[in-house]
């Protein structure tokens, strides 16, 4: 028998385990798979906006796999902690996956940037999604009159919709319960969302984009003359990729439209590169200051010299993840990813047989979730192949033991579905349907680790 571990329950370490114990040229594999959290799913949990019901139900899948007898969770265990180590977890399995994602998000590198009412869009996920390691805070949404995010991808369009959506449309989702609240307090009025480049460069897709145009009481503002800077915006068809044109094609029809009168305004901005955050003279943000930017003719843009301020008592900044390193794996910091070969861990130039990656520690925080599928195959083929070398090594009789023995208290699936129950009790007793636990002590008593 091949006893695995994958470090990560997200959709790369679960799609990892389904690939190893579905095939069928090595019979007999075993997968433990493990996670900090004593929640499974990742991003899928912690990621994904309350709103998008449809991709959270992904979750669905992801538990079909999970309850294969095959597979065993493990979650509320810390690889690379001071009761595990990576050297240690290697000892207890044959072979180790590392699916653990890219945890850190990238900065502004600013002036300014370190004051308050500044935040990564990250953080602001962690608390909407009940992430219990998030900031215990509303975001001083009740004095935050406008807000600007920085960025031009989906998890840009998730924030900035979910601060302009109104609470009553948020009450429905499993949000917890204090966000809720801090949202149905929120002051915000305006949010505006920045690119430094144009609209057919957008990473957004078309359905998160077109959705900001369905909000009920909300208007969506576009100013013609900075579409009409890009130069793939005038004939969108001749140059574009599908989905880019798709975008071209929804923001040319706001701007067609016009200003309508809404409780609510969020503002698409193009050509605006941040250069600095204003204080208001107490250490809080009070306006952004941008630079007005054009194409250079290479796919990038250059500055212009121009610069616009734009209110803001609240700053998200998304710009991207970087993977960040795990004691006792080779890392490059110039990618944020462990050097590999077609999912094999290089140390040193060389190929490390028995430990692997998958996912955006692999690749890098790149593609959908559908990406981590093909990426998760490859490594458990490489795995696979390394089979007869990787079994032949004896292994101590239980992992699970021998993780009680060091410290650790595993959540296992049982604990995972006592945390469901209560969910959805909690959420029984507020009015609600199931309610996420946001906090350690929560999740951990729950689930009878406590």
């Amino acid at each position: 028998m091949l006893r695995v571990a994958v470090v990560g329950s997200g959709p790369s370490g679960v799609y990892a385990a389904q690939a190893l114990v579905t095939q069928r040229e090595v019979p007999g594999v075993r997968v433990d798979v493990l996670d900090r959290l004593p929640c499974p799913y990742g991003l899928v949990r912690y990621g994904v906006a309350p709103d998008h019901e449809k991709i959270k139900s992904l979750q669905g899948n992801l538990r079909g796999v999970l309850e294969d007898e095959r597979i065993r969770f493990l979650g509320h265990v810390e690889v690379g902690g001071p009761e595990l180590s990576t050297a240690r977890l290697r000892e207890l399995y044959h072979a180790v996956v590392y699916c653990v994602g890219a945890a850190r998000d990238r900065t502004l590198g600013i002036p300014g940037e370190d004051l308050a009412g500044v935040h990564s869009a990250t953080s602001f996920v962690s608390w909407y999604s009940a992430h219990p390691d998030a900031e215990d805070e509303a975001f001083g949404l009740s004095r935050v009159h406008a807000a600007v995010v920085v960025g031009a991808g989906n998890v840009a369009v998730d924030v900035t919709r979910v601060l302009a959506r109104g609470a009553a449309e948020l009450a429905p989702t499993d949000m917890p319960h204090g966000a809720l609240n801090a949202l149905a307090g929120s002051a915000v009025r305006r949010v505006e969302m920045v690119a430094r480049r144009g609209p057919s460069q957008g990473k957004f897709t078309t359905k998160e984009l077109r959705e900001l145009g369905t909000l009920p009481g909300v208007a969506v503002d576009v100013d013609p003359a900075e579409l009409a800077l890009d130069p793939a915006y005038t004939d969108p068809a001749a140059v574009l990729p599908a989905g880019n044109r798709r975008n071209v094609e929804v923001l040319r029809g706001w701007a067609e439209q016009g200003p309508r009168d809404a409780e609510r305004r969020i503002a698409l901005r193009f050509f605006l590169r941040p250069v600095e955050v204003l204080g208001d003279g107490a250490g809080r943000a009070a306006a952004v200051r941008f630079e007005r930017t054009v194409p250079d003719g290479r796919g990038g843009v250059r500055g212009t010299g121009t610069y616009e301020d734009v209110e803001a008592q609240l700053v998200l900044r998304s710009v991207g993840y970087l993977g960040v390193p795990l004691p006792g794996l080779p890392f490059d910091p110039a990618t944020g990813t462990v050097p590999h070969a077609a999912g094999r861990v290089v140390r040193d130039g060389r190929v490390s047989v028995g430990e692997y990656v998958a996912g955006w520690i692999k690749r890098g925080p790149t593609g959908v979730i559908g990406t981590n599928r093909p990426c998760a195959k490859e490594t458990a083929s490489s795995l696979l192949q390394d089979a007869g070398a990787l079994a032949r090594r004896d292994l101590p009789d239980e992992p699970l033991e021998a993780l009680r023995a060091a410290g650790l208290r595993p959540v296992t699936w049982p604990g995972w579905l006592a945390i469901e129950s209560a969910e959805r009790e909690l959420g029984r007793t507020l009015g609600r349907g199931s309610v996420k636990i946001p906090d350690w002590p929560g999740l951990l008593g729950a689930a009878g680790a406590s």
